[in-house]
């Protein structure tokens, strides 16, 4: 009996070991391996470049990691990668925002990786707690993606009209626009341009620090109401024709006919890409978007965009590796040298991001100068119910004229109680 009592005991003790280890096993590789490693990356299409450059970097100190980058249009991009994350295929790590893909449960905590590879987070400022999601870090910001006002100088010269001041409200924002357009047909000139995003009708109310989730969106009124007014004026596309014609801030700025652009950080190095393939013939700089009255010059909206890693991966350490080198200092001097506003700063990557001076814009320095606010909370459902359902379909029926724009913010008050507040925040 004795000696099958002891049989009994080692069954158990090698069951309980090879159980440890499977439960092990599925929370993810935690070793590094010795041989060769393909990890795969989704990461936006203005970015794939520079990624592509970082990991040629990277690899000199990693040469049995391999990466593979993919990438979609900007409209497809989180339903094609949650397609292939739901599929099985899926990714090691991925781009984006926080927020649209935290109800998936695919996100890696990070909290155990950063401990142990003894990371500085100090360089990440207030951001590192900002977007942690129930007290846990589930992504690392590589980019900031600020908002600043891109001005052709040629255009203004020509008019002999003073260039943008750094301390312009939104009603002398309108007044300038105004004065600098002129023209009709092939030979129009706009004195502004506003992408179809609801982001940019809804800035001026992010500026005061209004959320689109707040009971109280009086200061959103008013904001839809400055687009309404900016189109009125003939001083902006309308939003009709900017859908109709397929019109992208990128290619109608560098067309040569637009003397003003809002849009953010990430312009920067397109505009130089431009340059360099000779597809634009016009100088041009920078200055602060407009503020609303009683609002600090140089404040705008900020969304960071961050790496994730898929919780599911086989090489977390690899992964980790990577993930850690593009968003901490290393990746972001590299991705300030190329006019990314990054989501780590120091000395020495502010350094990288202004360069030597010989780059445009001439005042670069305004990114690194902004008061930011989030363009809106990192909470499930609010990017993907109330701002690109909620917030851009009732705010394209009024730039329509299918609605008022008093009756618009009080239908989108109302969604946003009735389809995100009442699943995900107060009811």
């Amino acid at each position: 009996m004795k000696k099958g009592f002891r049989l009994f005991s080692l069954l158990i003790l090698s069951l309980s070991i090879i159980a440890g280890c499977s439960e092990k096993g599925n929370a993810g590789n935690d070793k590094e391996t010795d041989g060769p490693v393909h990890l795969k990356m989704a990461v936006f299409p203005a970015d794939e470049a520079v990624f592509k450059k970082g990991y040629e970097a990277f690899k000199q100190d990693h040469p049995n990691i391999d990466i593979t980058f993919e990438t979609f249009p900007q409209q497809q991009y989180y339903e094609k990668i949650r397609m292939q994350l739901s599929g099985g295929e899926g990714y090691d790590l991925f781009t984006g925002q926080m927020d649209q893909m935290i109800d998936t449960g695919i996100l890696a905590p990070l909290d155990d990786y950063i401990k142990d590879s003894n990371m500085d987070v100090t360089g990440y400022g207030s951001m590192y707690e900002s977007y942690k999601y129930e007290g846990k870090v589930l992504s690392l910001p590589f980019r900031k993606s600020n908002w600043m006002l891109y001005y052709n100088k040629n255009l203004f010269d020509e008019k002999g009209v003073e260039y943008p001041s750094d301390d312009m409200t939104w009603s002398e924002f309108r007044e300038l626009a105004k004065k600098m357009t002129s023209g009709s047909g092939e030979n129009k000139v706009y004195g502004a341009y506003l992408q179809q995003w609801p982001s940019t009708w809804y800035m001026s109310a992010v500026q005061q620090g209004a959320s689109v989730i707040d009971k109280d969106l009086t200061p959103f009124k008013d904001a839809l109401q400055l687009r309404f007014d900016l189109e009125q004026d003939g001083s902006i596309m309308k939003w009709s024709e900017q859908v109709t014609t397929g019109a992208h801030y990128n290619a109608a700025f560098q067309k040569g006919n637009i003397a003003m652009s809002m849009i953010g950080d990430w312009h920067v190095a397109q505009l130089r890409q431009g340059e360099t393939e000779g597809a634009m013939k016009f100088d041009w700089d920078v200055v602060p978007i407009p503020h609303p009255e009683g609002v600090a010059k140089n404040t705008s909206l900020a969304l960071p965009v961050t790496i994730m890693m898929n919780k599911k991966t086989k090489h977390a350490k690899e992964a980790f590796e990577f993930l850690k080198y593009m968003s901490g200092k290393q990746g972001a001097e590299l991705l300030a040298s190329e006019g990314y506003l990054t989501g780590y700063m120091d000395k020495d990557v502010k350094a990288s991001y202004l360069g030597d001076g010989t780059k445009k814009p001439k005042s670069l320095h305004y990114f690194l100068e902004t008061k930011e606010y989030p363009e809106y909370p990192m909470l499930p459902g609010v990017k993907n119910i109330v701002v690109e359902q909620i917030f851009k379909q009732e705010g394209e029926l009024a730039l329509i004229g299918q609605r008022t724009v008093d009756d618009a913010i009080q239908e989108i008050a109302k969604r946003v109680k009735n389809e995100w507040a009442s699943k995900y925040g107060e009811k």
